[in-house]
């Protein structure tokens, strides 16, 4: 076998892979039909070869589904964890005591299977709220799921698929990075496509790595990412009450290296966009960059404030040239802008500048919004802060898919 180059052991270098979650050593993974939904897979396991540190950001919507609430529970009792449960078709949510129990029984059954704790496993949910947990077919499955557990990208990716609820594509990521001359690869899977809001989404994603740290160096490093990404992203301006981050490292005293943890924003930022490119009826996805901010607290605010606006997602939708609903969900944010500082890019072409002054024609800014990828700059001319946002269009697909959510 040839060694590695010296670009291959670069510690600054990232390697896209393929696998998401399915490319990280010692996690084996499986997706099956437990028959929550009619015919799709339903149900995904995953299992560490080894204890690992668990970090976690869950929602911050106050009616919590039963899964948040046992997990917290779990993180709480155990130093480590060992395996993961996630169901689609059924959220679990506003189903009181006995939500509280099932939940807990799909973790005693996965330990009973797996050997292990029932503390140590993590279980999360997706579909439709106050609707009973069909706590017998996950049990069954969950028996079919322990006896396919495997290794790699294909047991990843019929977990991907398991977890997705309107989602139309599964969504992984995984990326390698270097450290005293020995690769480590951080890698992910999510589901999440309508009631997206900036703050945690109506989402889920699983992410880990085989590099050694412990719980609070991962918790740190994941709330860094969850920062840039997940809480940048807006489909519909809905926050869900089972939307969570879970991330896994063995147990270990090291610190994170810089390029481990820019393997882990760039897990949770791959993962973030595919949410937004697979928004419920979305046609556009927008990207949404503020600069010159006095800071990039401030920067972020409006960021977020745009792509969250309706009136600026149905005017992508329509394609049209309504600057004026850009500028005003800015404003609306009361961030201190500038009202006689700011101006407007749009795909790198000056769009509007200072004082309002439009140096793109409707036609050529039209022209401009027919692409599937928007790029949109507000300049507020204050400052140095940036951030980037993103969203997407608001379309009549999207009233539809929604109309008709359990029908």
């Amino acid at each position: 076998m040839l060694a590695p180059s010296s670009l291959d052991l670069d510690p600054m270098r990232l390697v896209a892979l393929r696998g998401g979650l399915g490319a990280v050593p010692g996690v084996r993974l499986a997706g099956v039909h437990a028959g929550i939904k009619a015919r799709k897979r339903d149900l995904a396991l995953v299992a560490f070869d080894s204890p690992q540190a668990c970090a976690s950001v869950v929602t911050t919507n106050d009616i919590k589904a039963a899964p948040i609430v046992v997990s917290a529970a779990h993180l709480t009792t155990s130093e480590t964890m060992r395996a993961l449960v996630c169901n689609s078709g059924c959220a679990n949510a506003c189903t009181g005591e006995r939500g509280i129990h099932d939940a807990s029984a799909t973790a005693k059954q996965a330990a009973a299977l797996l050997g292990i704790s029932e503390t140590q496993v993590i279980v999360a949910s997706t579909g439709v709220i106050g609707v009973p947990l069909p706590i017998d077919r996950v049990q069954r499955g969950l028996e079919r799921a322990a006896g396919q557990l495997e290794e790699g990208g294909k047991s990843a990716l019929d977990a991907a698929e398991a977890i997705m609820t309107t989602d139309r594509v599964p969504k992984l990521a995984a990326y390698a990075f270097y450290h005293d001359g020995r690769k480590y690869v951080v890698g992910g899977i999510a589901k999440g496509s309508g009631m997206i809001a900036p703050n945690m989404a109506t989402m889920l994603a699983f992410i880990a790595t085989d590099f050694p740290m412990p719980k609070s160096a991962l918790q740190h490093v994941l709330m860094l990412s969850v920062d840039e990404s997940f809480n940048m992203i807006s489909v519909d301006g809905d926050m869900s009450t089972n939307d969570a981050v879970y991330a896994f490292a063995p147990v270990g005293v090291y610190d994170v290296p810089v390029a481990g943890t820019e393997a882990f924003r760039r897990v949770c930022l791959e993962l973030a966009q595919a949410m937004v490119a697979d928004g419920e009826g979305a046609t556009k996805k927008l990207e949404m960059r503020v600069s010159g901010a006095r800071d990039d607290s401030q920067a972020r605010i409006l960021a977020r404030a745009v792509i969250n606006s309706n009136l600026v997602k149905t005017a992508l939708y329509g394609e049209d040239p309504n600057w004026g609903r850009i500028v005003a969900a800015a404003g609306a944010a009361t961030a201190g802008m500038d009202p006689q500082a700011w101006s407007l890019d749009l795909n790198g072409k000056t769009w509007v500048a200072t004082g309002g002054i439009e140096m793109l024609s409707e036609v050529e800014a039209h022209r401009e919004l027919e692409s599937s990828n928007v790029c949109v700059e507000l300049k507020l001319g204050l400052g140095s802060g940036r951030a980037t946002a993103w969203g997407c269009d608001l379309s009549r697909d999207y009233v539809r898919i929604n109309a008709n959510y359990r029908t």
